[in-house]
């Protein structure tokens, strides 16, 4: 429980303070007064202090944090009251060029960006990074095969894939690459045993279609589980990360794709599990979450069931050089970005429940996880909220960033800024978003933690 506490303090005390510092530096840059730094809402915590014209604050409600900086106008409800003395007209934010505000508020996305790259290259040039030695195709889902790809039905698995494209495949990492690649407008498979290559006619700008290709090739991992989240089925029943399912009722499991059409198959449903943890078998038994999910095949939604793991495949460690660990670190920034791009988009179109939503409960519960698993899960860990928080911000939402910057891109195109009365009450209607999204999250959280 303590490493949980600190080690959630750190993940959102160092992400929050990193984006509010970019605010900071740059508004001190462009000379705009900074009347308040704050590491959270609400009321201050006697970790408080005055330099200059500046007042450095820790408040009481760990949620984000702001700049207040000098303005003509009445500071937000969240920043706390306004400045005790005036500032003169050229420290003023409204007084500034456009440009200079822009930056501004742009900063703290900046910054977040930028400290997500910069651990992310420590971590490839300290660590190296983790690849899938998984070459093996264990089976196909039919079911999912874009047209064009129907040819590896025919085939009878398990298959090694040795090249695609004519390119070697070493990782299962290089599989989801070439499925991903926009640029190419078929794929060529090579396996193992085989005299000819199978060709694939699913353009790379089809990515609906490249996405299923990828979701049909279920590699050959073991049933061995890795994550398993809180309050869960599974976590509920005992599992813990690294245990490996042998049979699940009657049925010898011998891949992880296996376990997971079982589960999928018996929601609300008692299932015993028959579990290897070190040197001993254990019996579990659990009952798999009722679970909405996208129907990739029909459309539409299904009942589907959930146990809460995810995989845990042999990872390897491959080590970066000096220009290695740069092009390491750029891959991941953008995939991190588009992954969180991605679950935005399925909240925002259905395809994403938005019970999946979490908040500082589950934040805290990732933090202690990965503070466990060690230094550089951790700092992955806490580039890849930095990379979410970045993301999250430039939602066009009043009182985001996002949103700040709509108004002044607004400003730019109008040749003049929003009436304060129109800033005021879209804001208004920004925080209530804010706060509702905030409260459903909160909600899951409880859920999650008491198991409901």
């Amino acid at each position: 429980m303590l490493l949980t506490i600190v080690a959630a303090v750190v993940v959102l005390g160092a992400v929050i303070f990193v984006h509010e510092l970019g605010h900071f530096l740059v508004a001190k840059a462009t000379g705009v007064g900074v009347v308040r730094f704050s590491i959270g809402f609400g009321p201050a915590t006697p970790l408080r202090f005055r330099r200059g014209e500046t007042e450095y604050v820790v408040a009481w409600i760990p949620l984000g944090g702001y700049v207040m900086m000098a303005s003509e106008e009445e500071a937000p409800a969240l920043e706390g009251q306004a400045p005790e003395r005036p500032y003169p007209p050229e420290q003023l934010f409204e007084r500034k060029p456009l440009w200079a505000r822009i930056l501004v508020i742009a900063a703290g996305v900046i910054m977040n960006i930028v400290f997500a790259w910069v651990l992310y290259v420590g971590t490839a040039a300290g660590y190296g990074t983790q690849q899938d030695p998984t070459t093996t195709v264990a089976a196909v889902d039919s079911a999912l095969l874009p047209d064009g790809a129907r040819e590896l039905a025919r085939l009878s698995y398990p298959l090694n894939l040795a090249r695609i494209n004519g390119d070697t495949v070493r990782w299962w990492n290089d599989v989801q690459a070439a499925i991903a690649n926009p640029t190419t407008s078929r794929l060529t498979m090579e396996f193992a045993g085989r005299t000819s290559g199978v060709v694939l006619s699913v353009p790379g700008t089809r990515m609906d279609a490249r996405a299923r290709l990828y979701l049909a090739l279920k590699p050959a991992w073991a049933p061995r589980l890795g994550y398993v989240a809180p309050g869960r089925p599974a976590a509920a029943a005992g599992l813990k990360s690294g245990d490996l399912v042998l049979t699940v009722g009657s049925d010898s499991l011998r891949y992880w794709h296996e376990l997971v059409r079982v589960i999928e198959a018996h929601p609300g449903d008692t299932l015993r599990l028959a579990v290897a943890r070190g040197d001993s078998i254990l019996n579990v038994s659990l009952v798999p979450s009722a679970d909405q999910d996208t129907d990739l095949v029909a459309g539409g939604r299904r009942t589907v069931g959930k146990i809460g793991v995810g995989p845990q495949p042999d990872v390897r460690h491959v080590r970066y050089g000096f220009l290695g660990s740069i092009r390491e670190a750029n891959r991941q920034t953008l995939g991190a970005a588009g992954a969180v791009l991605f679950i935005v988009k399925g909240l925002l179109v259905g395809q994403i429940s938005p019970r999946e939503l979490g908040g500082p409960i589950l934040i805290g519960q990732l933090s202690g996880q990965q503070a466990r698993l060690g230094l550089e899960s951790f700092l992955a860990f806490v580039a890849l909220f930095s990379v979410n928080l970045a993301v999250l911000n430039l939602l066009p939402i009043p009182v985001l960033d996002g949103g700040r910057l709509l108004f002044l891109f607004a400003e730019a195109v109008r040749g003049r800024p929003l009436s304060v009365g129109v800033r005021t009450r879209l804001s208004q209607v920004g925080v209530a978003i804010l706060l509702a999204i905030m409260a459903l999250a909160l909600a899951n959280d409880l859920l999650r933690l008491f198991g409901r």
